[in-house]
């Protein structure tokens, strides 16, 4: 028997590492109808051309699909034409599709490459549904699941988000409220390098694209890929891609226990209306505290969740809300907790902006009041007005901007040790009026607010003359 060179046993080892893998993890199985999702980048090709060895082995039938972006102009065309060729060169059915993903992400307010995966995904959906295919395999490797897990450590996650890729997941069909069997989007090239797959497809001779938005260093899993993984293998561990990749097998795994756990907790811990009984939960270890909380409403992120425990533990007898991010609110009442919709917020009142001459007076009409500038001997002031109301004339501009107040201002009101977001000081105010509320703007500084000290560095000290602002109603 001739000797087999040394590619050819890189190859017989890749082939026997994949099928092992799919194996272990029960990805595929006998006369499934398995489409492979190719970009033309080089896993992407190197995942058909390992699954086209493989197919008599694993007894499936393959397809290929490509969704176009149409992000990159003659370059995502070229993409296209040369994954269809490349079914046609191995008389597969080919799925194209075709999406326009820049727009889909500024009507969602997503970024490109969110965007760009929420419909992969949905095109995978609907060729599940149809029937077409009953799996459908994606090229994640090894690198992707060491850049997932970094990129969510930086981020902060908890364990979930450590399991970062899973090998296999339901697919969403097109409408979004519903779910394909588990399963049907896998992942074979989990455990295999990156490297690895080049060099396979060199050792074949097989030709693939390359994606220059991959270079786009504006992206940060572009610079985590680029910058900090290389930077981290060299000057920490060489081996810190399989290191993260075990980190997330080992996430996962216990994720799989959690649920189970979670799972036999249920009957006790929630109602038969799907409310937290909130005795009950108190009563378990911060862990599963934690976890029983995400699964009763999926509070985004570690503070909301510590937030509606608190809400919890400060019990009572009356009905209270608490009010989350990602329009979710928390509610309590007879001892349970459960989650809804956060009522929608008054709409904010059109932003208002006026000039006023120092000294001089204008008409807020979405105030319905009018505000004066007066400018004042001291003796005068006093007489009708509180020092700490009075600004120094040599420190204002002719001519002052009356306008509501803003996200993000800041204010510093006479003796108070530093500036202050607005928001805090107004706080006690109702909303409804708090949007509104009327600031008055010298330059870029804000100098006086309604029912505050005037604005620390332009009170007035050792003058003769002040300017007072006052408000009338219109």
């Amino acid at each position: 028997m001739p000797e087999l060179h040394k590619h050819d046993l890189h190859k017989s080892d890749l082939r026997k590492r994949v099928l092992s893998y799919i194996g272990s993890r029960e990805l595929i199985r006998a006369g499934d109808r398995v489409c492979v999702a190719v970009s033309a980048g080089a896993d992407s090709v190197a995942l058909l051309r390992l699954l086209l060895e493989l197919r008599r082995e694993l007894g499936i039938v393959l397809s290929v699909a490509h969704l176009n972006h149409n992000l990159r102009g003659a370059e995502a065309d070229a993409d296209a034409s040369f994954v269809a060729s490349l079914a046609a060169e191995y008389k597969l059915e080919f799925h194209g599709g075709s999406e326009d993903v820049a727009n889909f992400a500024k009507k969602r307010s997503l970024s490109l490459e969110a965007a760009g995966r929420k419909l992969r995904y949905r095109f995978f959906g609907r060729l599940l549904r149809g029937g077409l295919v009953t799996r459908v395999a994606t090229a994640h490797t090894a690198d992707d699941q060491a850049e997932t897990v970094l990129f969510r450590l930086l981020r902060g996650t908890g364990s979930r988000g450590l399991a970062g890729i899973l090998p296999s997941r339901a697919a969403v069909i097109a409408n979004h409220k519903s779910q394909i069997a588990n399963g049907t989007i896998i992942r074979p090239l989990l455990s295999t390098r990156r490297a690895d797959l080049r060099s396979y497809l060199r050792d074949l001779g097989q030709s693939w694209r390359e994606d220059a938005s991959n270079s786009d260093l504006s992206f940060a899993r572009n610079r985590i890929r680029a910058e900090l993984l290389p930077l981290l293998e060299r000057d920490y561990n060489p081996s810190l891609v399989e290191v993260l990749a075990s980190t997330a097998e080992i996430a996962r795994a216990e994720e799989e226990f959690w649920d189970a756990e979670l799972a036999r907790l249920v009957p006790t811990v929630f109602s038969p209306s799907g409310r937290l009984r909130v005795p009950e939960l108190l009563r378990q270890p911060p862990a599963v505290q934690r976890r029983l909380v995400r699964l009763a409403g999926r509070p985004a992120g570690f503070d909301p969740v510590e937030q509606v425990l608190d809400f919890a533990r400060r019990g009572g007898r009356a009905e209270r809300a608490l009010p989350l991010p990602n329009g979710q609110a928390a509610r309590f009442a007879a001892a349970e907790l459960w989650f809804e919709a956060a009522p929608a917020e008054p709409a904010r009142p059109a932003a208002y902006e006026y000039r006023l001459p120092v000294p001089g007076e204008v008409c807020i009409h979405e105030l319905q009041r009018r505000i004066t500038a007066s400018v004042l001997s001291v003796q005068m002031a006093a007489q009708g007005y509180n020092p700490q109301q009075f600004l120094d004339p040599a420190s204002l501009a002719s001519e002052l901007n009356i306008r509501n107040w803003r996200a993000g201002d800041r204010f510093r009101p006479l003796h108070s040790k530093s500036p202050r977001k607005l928001k805090e000081l107004l706080q006690k105010i109702p909303a409804s009026q708090r949007q509104v509320w009327p600031v008055a703007v010298s330059g870029d500084e804000i100098v006086w607010v309604r029912g505050l000290a005037v604005a620390h560095c332009r009170s007035a000290r050792n003058t003769d003359q002040v300017v007072v602002i006052s408000e009338t109603t219109i």
